[in-house]
């Protein structure tokens, strides 16, 4: 467990073919179900104090208590995915810290140095910041709120994982608006 945000919630995988990575983890890994979103809805994106239109490809799945993202960009919108795949890398890109009191973490967090480097919204009360923290390759720390849907949107994920046999390894992404 981090002694600063509590436990690592989330691994966040920035790949070229997002759905051969979910063929790859699902069929050789085990992991799954997968839950995916071929143009995930953010609001308000910012990089680098810039507001921009991303456009993204994510995958969600549980193994165990750990959720790992396979992300895909669509477009050449500057991020720190990018910024990834520019360096000619892939793989384990952030770590992400889950929490119900964003802006009590968001500000303690700054408090001790940490830098926002790009931000968004998924959804209602659904808030994200990527610092700039990769001092050693995949350790960029996202903080990601999940006080709202997005919070139940990860428990119907995890709880699909905990009995799933291997059918049906490819589902659609929840809508947010119903939970």
């Amino acid at each position: 467990m981090s002694r600063f945000f509590g436990e690592i919630r989330q691994l966040g995988y920035v790949v070229h073919d997002i759905e051969a990575a979910m063929a790859y983890w699902s069929g050789t890994l085990g992991v799954g179900p997968w839950f995916y979103n071929p143009q995930v809805p953010i609001r308000n994106y910012h990089y680098e104090g810039k507001q921009y239109e991303p456009h993204n490809s994510v995958a969600l799945a549980n193994s165990g208590f750990v959720q790992v993202e396979l992300i895909q960009t669509r477009n050449d919108v500057p991020s720190m995915y990018r910024d990834f795949l520019l360096q000619g890398r892939t793989g384990l890109q952030h770590v992400a810290y889950w929490t119900e009191d964003y802006d009590a973490d968001l500000h303690r967090a700054i408090s001790q140095g940490f830098r926002p480097v790009m931000s968004g919204e998924v959804g209602e009360r659904g808030r994200f910041v990527y610092f700039d923290t990769e001092y050693h390759p995949g350790t960029v720390i996202e903080l990601s709120e999940v006080a709202g849907p997005k919070g139940k949107m990860f428990d119907l994920i995890r709880n699909a994982s905990l009995d799933w046999d291997g059918s049906d390894p490819v589902r659609q992404f929840p809508d947010l608006g119903s939970l």
